[in-house]
């Protein structure tokens, strides 16, 4: 089976190449014995623009490589003089995808596509230099991308063979294609097939980030899985499929145009919601994934809608769901969503739990293992892990959380335990964990969200939010989760 190899990566100088006493009349307002420009130029376009019908090296003439000079100005929208001028010379340095260039979007030889709609993932091995949660959201975004314009959907998997098989690795890791440290290559990724075929990795001595320091892992891996569902790359710079790298804010990201049709030639536009995966019967997973639901649409005042967090932030109380978070103000009953990004920059999305400790002017945001501070106007965006609350290494997340005034305790939901932490002592009170249903009567044993308001604790769990008194220690009423943003 072929497979096409796709690398990611950062130009580097090469000056192991036979001198060509024809190279000066390529540079354009140029010093002549610039000769670290040539020798980079001819390993760009050996690499990028080699017609492959001929060994690999063979550049032995000016007019050669000047025509190499022109098809490669062209396809990046330079003058196509065919001369190394200083606008070439910059393009080439540019961060980029090691696949040899070629027209407007293109499909690999023999068009190679996924047969099923249903495509699975799992990451394989996380990278050092991010948190688990940060991976997850950015590969979850940037399959996002893609699904949302091709009837593809993608389930994830914790165990076995995926379809795509994601992982970070360095140096040599058994595909033939090692990596080479920092600043150099970045990912490759396998057009869609058996074995490795749509296999994608990254290089785990890169810095990855979710921000615009570093490599941003949404917008390389995003590129990456054009290259794994059957694409090439394209002509158009507004492109994802664009050679160089240029970073690409994953909130609210949609695929260019040119994208979407490249997408589509191969699978077809989608024409509805994302389907639940349907597996072979006689080859299910070893773990079936947890499949993907149509994506939540704040825009709609859906009645049964539930919070992942809630917690009360100065005068504002915050609504958290996926993407999106509700600024709720005293005088307000109806409130609009914004994006997460746009408060919280490096929580992005799928904000677990939070709570506000006024007297100290601090706040908590969890995510997964970890967990973020803020202090008044100041935003500490180093993240710690749960752990220094007094969990056990085996509670990988929190569900909810709720800071009591009256206690000075904060109560934290996990699964369908209550946990009681001491503020001031800053460590987790004796006999607890207790079941929540039995700490308190008429709470539903699951909680999504709590919060503290005006005196009274809230309990919200699905579509339904329950007021808590605790001197009657029972519920004295139940309204709807959805009649908080107003609905």
């Amino acid at each position: 089976m072929e497979v096409d190899h796709i690398v990611c990566s950062l130009m580097f100088f090469v000056i192991s190449i036979v001198h060509s006493s024809a190279a000066p009349a390529l540079f354009a307002g140029q010093r002549t014995e610039n000769w670290k420009n040539f020798y980079m130029a001819q390993e760009y376009l050996d690499k990028y623009y080699e017609d492959h019908t001929q060994p690999i090296g063979m550049l032995t003439s000016t007019d050669s490589m000047s025509t190499k000079l022109r098809k490669m100005q062209a396809f990046l929208g330079l003058q196509a003089s065919g001369k190394l001028d200083s606008a070439t010379i910059q393009a080439m340095k540019q961060p980029r995808c090691g696949v040899p260039d070629v027209a407007r979007y293109r499909h690999f030889p023999g068009k190679p596509k996924w047969e099923q709609s249903a495509v699975t993932y799992r990451i394989k091995k996380y990278t050092s230099s991010m948190h688990r949660a940060d991976v997850d959201t950015a590969i979850d975004l940037a399959l996002k991308a893609w699904s949302e314009a091709a009837p593809l959907n993608f389930a994830k998997m914790t165990s076995g063979e995926a379809d795509i098989m994601v992982s970070f690795e360095v140096r040599d890791h058994g595909d033939s294609y090692p990596f080479d440290g920092p600043r150099g290559t970045l990912a490759h990724a396998f057009a869609p097939g058996e074995g490795l075929g749509g296999d994608t990795h990254f290089d785990d001595e890169e810095r990855w980030t979710m921000g615009i320091n570093g490599f941003n892992l949404f917008t390389v891996a995003a590129h990456e899985f054009g290259h794994a569902l059957g694409l090439g790359h394209s002509t158009d710079p507004t492109s994802l499929m664009y050679p160089t790298y240029k970073y690409q804010n994953p909130i609210g990201y949609r695929l260019p145009q040119d994208d979407v049709k490249g997408i589509q030639s191969l699978y077809g536009p989608r024409k509805q919601a994302p389907e639940k995966p349907q597996f072979p019967p006689q080859q299910p997973p070893q773990q079936p994934p947890k499949q993907p639901s149509p994506p939540f649409n704040p825009t709609i005042c859906d009645p049964n809608i539930s919070f992942d967090a809630v917690t009360v932030l100065g005068k504002e109380l915050l609504f958290f769901k996926e993407r999106y978070v509700w600024h709720r103000q005293t005088q307000l009953t109806s409130v609009k969503p914004n994006f997460i990004s746009s408060s919280f920059p490096h929580l992005m999305a799928n904000v677990d739990a939070a709570y506000n400790v006024p007297d100290t002017g601090n706040a908590y945001f969890f995510k997964g293992p970890y967990y973020w501070k803020t202090t008044g106007n100041q935003i500490l965006w180093q993240s710690h892990p749960i752990s220094d609350f007094g969990f056990d290494s085996n509670i990988h997340q929190v569900d909810a959380a709720v800071y009591m005034k009256e206690t000075g305790t904060t109560l934290f939901f996990v699964g369908n335990l209550c946990y009681s932490y001491n503020e001031e002592k800053q460590k987790m009170e004796k006999g607890y964990p207790k079941k929540t249903d039995e700490e308190f009567a008429g709470i539903p044993s699951k909680v999504d969200a709590a919060a503290e308001v005006n005196g009274s604790l809230y309990f919200f769990s699905g579509s339904k939010v329950y007021k808590y008194d605790n001197e009657a220690e029972d519920v004295v009423s139940v309204t709807k989760t959805s009649s908080w943003i107003g609905c």
